[in-house]
């Protein structure tokens, strides 16, 4: 057990003090409760018996009243309270000791059943004779009854008088042994309470003592001092890790102030070097502004190119500039802003036209689309990245018709966004790779295998996605094999 002590954590430890001592709280409870209970309920038993005796008094005395009450009125109401009351004090005296002892009371309690069953024999016949109007066999009947009936009052009299100082020396037996269950519950629970408190210091002391000297080892560290020395713990819980974690920490601190010190001068001797490297930065800087292109001039000059052609009538030729024109200025966005489906499609449909007229139209394209889908929010260049991975790795080495369709619908939980083609399909390494993150050079590779011309990927899709609806299965690939097509499916969540 001590073993498991010293090895356990602070948190076992702690719950191995609680349950213990509530455990012992709760048996000495409960021992408690129990011996109360127990002297509590034999004190109620005590009078029980003489409270059984007054009710057997009451008893007789209303079957006497109620037959007295027939004798002279000889009512129906008279007659049945009779009946009740007979029927009442007939069950308390069966209830009365008659076996064989030499004990008093018991004896008492036979003589006082069998005279009850003499005595209610006669009632019932002087009852009788009354109902048969003959007057002098109930009136006999009658004082007979009476007679016994004083008998039987004065044995119940006399046994309630035995029995209660019978009681009263029990009682007073009963009250002395629960004044000494009470000094014994009191010292079992300044025992434990005791115990307790013994047990919560030497808990509180080896937890608090390591933190103590850690705490001063800590403000030595503060002050500069890093040869502190650390006391060694084998208790092998938290206080242990966080020894050695700070221990450790001494000593990394300790190098990096080092490190940091000698990078200092090394910094010091290379601001020169970098001034000096600033202005020839500048200069470069300013060169490479003046190379780039501004966009608006290509716009600009598409534009003028389309009116041109439809100032001479090249119709083709100015709906051919006008996508080129909506392609490149869609594509100029930042990726950073968000679209909706409907700017989506559109740039796909301008896609899809463009490469129609480089490819005289082999590229067949289907569109089936909710029109009360198409204002959701989404984020920019989505689906033509995805358009472009089928055109170029699906239908296009294909000897046979390609055909691309994009479906845009609503199930209950999400809007989903579907793009298949019956192109070359897709084998489960290549799906699994685009699914999956890839880092350093797995993921230099993937860029060269699945990214599209404007340099978005499938994977930069997925990625952006996932951080956009903050959610991991947000696209999905399938596809049959080889020549069975591919399937991508974007399910954008309603919420």
């Amino acid at each position: 057990m001590r073993v498991n002590w010293v090895k356990g954590s602070i948190r076992r430890k702690l719950i191995l003090v609680f349950v213990f001592t509530t455990g012992i709280v709760f048996c000495t409870n409960m021992f408690m409760y129990n011996n109360i209970n127990k002297s509590i309920g034999t004190i109620d038993k005590v009078y029980v018996s003489n409270v059984g005796f007054n009710e057997l008094v009451e008893a007789l005395t209303k079957v006497q009243d109620n037959v007295y009450d027939y004798l002279n009125t000889k009512s129906t109401v008279s007659l049945e309270n009779y009946y009740r009351s007979e029927e009442y004090y007939r069950d308390l005296t069966n209830n009365l000791n008659s076996d064989i002892t030499d004990n008093d009371m018991v004896l008492m309690q036979k003589n006082i059943k069998n005279m009850s069953s003499n005595y209610l024999k006669i009632l019932d016949e002087a009852v009788n004779s009354k109902r048969g109007r003959n007057i002098e066999r109930y009136k006999e009947y009658y004082e007979n009854a009476t007679t016994i009936y004083g008998y039987i009052k004065t044995y119940i009299n006399n046994l309630n008088n035995e029995q209660f100082k019978y009681n009263s020396d029990n009682y007073e037996l009963l009250l002395l042994s629960l004044q000494y269950l009470e000094v014994i519950s009191t010292v079992v629970l300044l025992v434990i309470t005791s115990l307790n408190i013994v047990l919560i210091i030497i808990m509180t002391r080896r937890i608090t003592g390591p933190l103590t000297k850690l705490t001063d080892a800590a403000n030595e560290v503060a002050a500069g001092n890093f040869e502190v020395d650390l006391v060694q713990l084998a208790s092998s819980d938290e206080l242990e890790i966080v020894m050695k974690a700070f221990r450790t920490m001494i000593g990394s601190i300790h190098q990096y102030i080092i490190k940091t010190r000698e990078s200092l001068e090394l910094e010091s001797r290379m601001k020169e070097k970098e001034l000096m490297m600033t202005n020839h930065l500048k200069d470069a800087q300013l060169k490479y502004l003046q190379a780039q292109i501004n966009p608006h001039f290509l716009f600009n000059t598409l534009n003028a190119g389309a009116q041109l052609a439809m100032m001479e009538g090249a119709d083709k030729t100015c709906l051919f500039i006008e996508n080129m024109a909506s392609f490149f200025r869609y594509n100029m966005k930042s990726l950073d802003k968000d679209s909706t489906i409907r700017d989506e499609i559109k740039l796909v449909d301008s896609y899809i036209y463009i490469l129609n007229v480089r490819f005289s139209g082999k590229i067949h394209f289907y569109k089936e689309i909710d029109e009360n889908l198409l204002d959701i929010r989404v984020p920019s260049m989505i689906l033509q990245p995805i358009v472009e991975n089928a055109v170029n790795y699906g239908i296009r080495d294909i000897d046979y018709e390609g055909i691309i369709s994009m479906r845009v619908f609503e199930t209950e939980e999400d809007c989903s966004i579907t793009i298949m083609d019956n192109g070359a399909g897709m084998d489960s390494t290549t799906m699994e790779r685009i699914l999956k993150r890839r880092t350093g050079v797995e993921a230099s590779r993937e860029k060269t295998m699945i990214k599209d011309s404007g340099g978005i990927g499938l994977r930069n899709v997925i990625t952006r996605l996932e951080l956009y609806y903050d959610k991991d299965d947000i696209l999905d690939i399938y596809s049959g094999g080889n020549n069975r097509g591919t399937h991508v499916t974007i399910r954008i969540p309603k919420k």
